[in-house]
């Protein structure tokens, strides 16, 4: 099969290696865009196709569909942040996020929901975000649907979403199809280590090779470190390369001019660049009310095969504790599935030694349900903040508070009642201290007892959110409703960052249609032209 990315290279496109740097580097650009994730790469393409020479900055490595094996040993080393191993700041929670050209849309599993109602609304209430309508936002989302190929899977499920689309229609719970950002996919089911078929529309094949078809530049390997800042202008971006494995910097340095600077490197990424740049902070709020989904896991062993690693990994979901649960109440939960591969189930699974093979030598027949919280919707739920580690780094401290560890509870034994209700032999809490149970009274009687603790009790994210929340006034957001970061006339943040909230379902489609919103008006301000659609 072609790769149209090396062959856009072979055609002249503009890509700069910087762990082959042997001395430092100049560039120069209209717009510099530090990521190259769902903001950053919707940014580059609207502001390319306007005219403007754009760079686009990404600390890790450009990996094509040629590199993709499906092999989890080599993918999470070569495309995911700290080697799919990033935690919170006391290791109690992993994050998964990627850290390749293409970012995160280069490993996710392709779920797709345009931001919910009942999230705008709130935003709009709390924040003053008055322009950001369902109405106002649906030509945004209609442009990425287009754009990105989202729309309903329409082939069958694989079983481990069959059993939970079959269990709440038992159960009178409300249950819906996804929409996923796909064209021509082999439904394979290894999204999560990079599509060998091209058929995920990425940032990696959509936006970011219509950048470089512009005359854009794209340079990997390449760490931004600090902004340099004159008055209330910033007037260029310290970068360092890096080597090889993207885990130590070479001693080489680029220096990034431009007239305008996007920042679109994740709500961890972008604070920590400001935090390191001492960032004008007139609201106080830079790097604070960072928000995961905090999620939960069960596992349920069934009585024939479940192979949940083959399939699409994401086509059923169900909103019923969302929807049945106010937002100023306890805090509800999105239900979905989780793709099933060797290493991702063995390390999120609780035990270790002959348990923990046992648990393994069922891999093929155990189901897995996911419920991710919606944090940030009530007083009680104030997230986490980013902060500075070692050598700058930045980390996510996120404590988790009785409120959430509430829903942390209830979501485990919704879990429990849906799996076994679907005919699961055993069910399985992702905790240190559940041995499993063997039906849904022993459930729960048993997760009742089971102690909220950090590091007994397994807690996971793929989505963060916040660090640069949007609000009208100053006091109340670090960055206004156009993503435009107060206290810097020529910076703006593009991506997961400007959520005042979590968003309370999988973030990537409202990354994308809030950033071409936000990217089309920067383009008509930088170019004094109407902006260019998408294509």
């Amino acid at each position: 099969m072609k790769d149209p990315f090396l062959e856009g290279m072979g055609r002249g496109w503009e890509v700069i290696d910087a762990s082959r740097l042997a001395a430092d580097r100049e560039l120069e650009a209209d717009v510099a865009i530090v990521g190259s994730g769902a903001g950053g790469g919707i940014a580059a393409e609207l502001l390319a196709r306007a005219g403007l020479k754009v760079a686009i900055l990404e600390e890790g490595p450009l990996k094509t569909s040629t590199d993709f094996k499906l092999r989890e040993a080599d993918a999470y080393p070569q495309l995911y942040q700290e080697s799919a191993a990033r935690k919170t700041k006391d290791k109690a929670i992993n994050i998964l996020q990627g850290r390749c050209v293409g970012g995160s849309t280069t490993v996710n599993w392709t779920s797709c929901f345009r931001t919910p109602p009942a999230t705008l609304a709130h935003w709009q209430r709390e924040f003053g975000l008055k322009e950001l309508t369902v109405d106002a936002m649906s030509p945004w989302f209609d442009a990425v649907d287009r754009r990105l190929g989202i729309r309903y899977w329409e082939r069958s499920p694989n079983e481990n979403n069959r059993l939970l689309r079959e269990v709440a229609w038992k159960l009178g719970v409300s249950v819906a199809p996804m929409r996923r950002n796909v064209r021509d996919c082999w439904n394979l089911g290894y999204c999560g280590m990079g599509c060998p078929t091209n058929a995920k529309q990425s940032m990696l094949v959509t936006t970011i090779p219509a950048a470089l078809g512009a005359g854009g530049v794209l340079a990997h390997h390449l760490r931004a470190e600090r902004l340099l800042m004159r008055g209330e202008r910033v007037e260029a971006l310290e970068c360092r390369a890096m080597q090889p494995e993207g885990i130590h910097p070479l001693p080489w340095r680029v220096r990034v001019k431009a007239r305008h600077f996007v920042l679109a490197a994740g709500a961890i990424g972008t604070p920590g660049l400001l935090l390191r740049s001492d960032a004008p902070n007139p609201s106080g709020l830079l790097g604070r009310r960072t928000f995961l989904h905090p999620t939960t896991v069960a596992a349920a062993l069934m009585d024939h095969m479940v192979k949940g690693y083959s399939g699409a990994p994401q086509t059923i979901y169900s909103d019923h504790f969302l929807d049945n649960t106010p937002a100023d109440g306890p805090i509800g939960y999105k239900l979905e599935v989780p793709p099933m591969h060797p290493v991702l189930f063995s390390t999120t699974l609780q035990g270790f030694g002959e348990a923990h093979a046992q648990l393994m030598r069922e891999f093929a027949r155990s189901h897995a349900m996911l419920a991710l919280l919606r944090d940030g919707f009530h007083p009680q739920s104030p997230g986490g903040t980013v902060l500075l580690g070692d050598h700058g780094a930045p980390v996510l401290d996120y404590p988790i508070g009785d409120f959430v560890w509430d829903g942390v509870r209830r979501s485990w034994l919704t879990m429990a009642e849906l799996q076994f209700a679907a005919g699961a032999k055993r069910v399985f809490i992702v905790h240190e201290q559940c041995a499993g149970y063997a039906n849904w009274a022993e459930a729960k009687a048993g997760i009742a007892k089971l102690p909220l603790k950090p590091h007994l009790a397994r807690v996971v994210s793929a989505h963060v959110m916040g660090g640069c929340g949007m609000a009208a006034e100053e006091k109340r957001g670090v960055t206004d409703v156009w993503g435009r970061y107060r206290g810097l006339a020529n910076l703006t943040v593009c991506d997961g960052s400007l959520f005042p909230t979590s968003i309370g379902a999988n973030p990537q489609q409202s990354v994308y249609g809030l950033a071409a919103r936000n990217a089309s008006r920067l383009a008509e301000e930088l170019t004094k032209r109407p902006a260019p659609a998408l294509a």
